[in-house]
């Protein structure tokens, strides 16, 4: 029976890794949509690639620097079969393919803000350093209870800072160091008039736009639900919270986004972004709230970014991951209490210090990273390679090769 009990743990662990694993497809596809045609095959191979460049990182490094685990013994010993270190069945390699699909998802993240005029091997450069060693700080601080501020938190307000699948670990994390590479980057060229006119760059494909947020929404339930990393842990409350968020997010969306197709599928993100954090201490009518905050303010944070303050990010990245991320661990130390119908066990200040103290990390984190790559290796494509766009000036070849081919005759 304990062997039965261990290998359904690990096969629960392993659908949970490879639903998140899944969701890099729709962080692909939402970018593809979104960008021009001439740069769709740079948002392909920089999600795949960043994903390769971030179990490497995360192997050898992240993973060490978040638990103190590193996977460098005989198979016979990390799989549990010998020794006592490891648990039975391999179920910390899955833990940590499922950790991993957490980590990469900070580089994919990134690429959405940064597309269309970033170089390609520095940001793989950048994601090694996110991915080994920015993001498994943070992560082990918080999840790990590295250096002891959970505990002086619990010790001081009553309650830990509660972030349950990471929307602060993880979106506002991604989401404020895409900032700083947005900004260290630079707008994209003919964007921003000197006139003060801003010229819109319309997406280039609705459909793979809105098939990106699908995969997304249903991988999150992966995402969310299996945070819980065991059969005994696992609830339907974050099934239900998860949902009702996602709706809350598109609703509100459709409203003050005026029906404007990408803000409503990125409101069904936003409000899964936001209820991350406190999915498993909320009711669903408290999740509802938090999605449709989330989608209103992903709406109002996408237009100020790009029509007043001039940051140009291509995806809304920072809007979406990093505001509406911020919001919901803030959102958990309300909507969780027992006073707002929640499971209680939070507390909002330590909410409020950890969510702040989340996002200052990694913004002044971009900015170093970013500036440092930029003054050394360069992140930005010149201008003749972005007027030809990323697929021709990296990879050579477009996204419609036939059809290339046909016009060129």
């Amino acid at each position: 029976m304990e062997s039965i009990q261990m290998g359904a743990e690990v096969f629960f662990v392993l659908m949970g890794a490879i639903m998140v694993l899944a969701m890099h497809a729709g962080f692909a596809f939402l970018e593809v949509g979104t960008v021009r045609r001439k740069n769709q095959v740079n948002a392909l191979v920089k999600i795949i690639v960043d994903f390769a460049v971030s179990t490497i990182a995360y192997f050898f490094v992240g993973y060490m620097v978040a638990y103190g685990v590193n996977f460098l013994a005989p198979a016979s010993v990390i799989s549990g079969a010998t020794g006592d270190v490891f648990a039975k069945s391999g179920f910390d390699l899955v833990k940590f393919f499922f950790l991993l699909t957490f980590a990469a998802a900070i580089p994919a993240i990134i690429s959405g803000g940064i597309a269309e005029r970033a170089k390609f091997y520095p940001q793989l450069l950048a994601t090694a350093v996110l991915t080994g060693l920015v993001y498994p700080f943070f992560e082990g601080i918080v999840w790990n209870g590295n250096l002891g501020l959970q505990g002086w938190l619990e010790n001081t307000f009553g309650a830990a800072f509660h972030d349950f699948a990471g929307s602060i670990v993880v979106h506002a994390v991604g989401g404020w160091l895409a900032l700083g590479a947005v900004v260290m980057l630079g707008a994209r060229m003919g964007r921003y008039k000197k006139d003060g006119r801003v010229v819109g760059i319309p997406p280039s494909n609705i459909p793979f736009l809105a098939l990106g947020s699908w995969i997304l929404c249903v991988g999150w339930f992966g995402f969310n639900v299996m945070s819980a990393q065991s059969l005994q842990g696992v609830t339907g409350l974050v099934a239900v919270n998860s949902l009702m968020a996602m709706i809350g997010g598109i609703l509100v969306a459709v409203v003050v986004g005026k029906n404007d197709p990408g803000f409503i599928h990125n409101g069904a993100l936003a409000g899964l972004v936001a209820v991350c954090a406190g999915s498993d201490v909320m009711h669903p009518v408290g999740a509802l709230v938090t999605g449709g905050l989330a989608g209103a303010l992903f709406v109002w944070g996408f237009e100020q970014c790009q029509n007043k303050w001039r940051i140009d990010d291509v995806l809304g990245v920072w809007p979406l991951h990093g505001m509406c991320g911020l919001l919901g661990g803030l959102a958990c130390g309300v909507f969780g209490l027992e006073a707002f119908g929640g499971m209680g066990g939070v507390s909002f200040a330590s909410q409020l210090i950890g969510s702040l103290l989340g996002v200052a990390f990694a913004g002044i984190s971009g900015f170093v990273v970013y500036g440092v790559l930029s003054k050394t290796v360069g992140i930005r494509l010149s201008e003749e390679e972005e007027f030809r766009g990323a697929d021709l000036s990296i990879h050579q070849i477009g996204a419609y090769p036939e059809e290339d081919l046909t016009q060129n005759r």
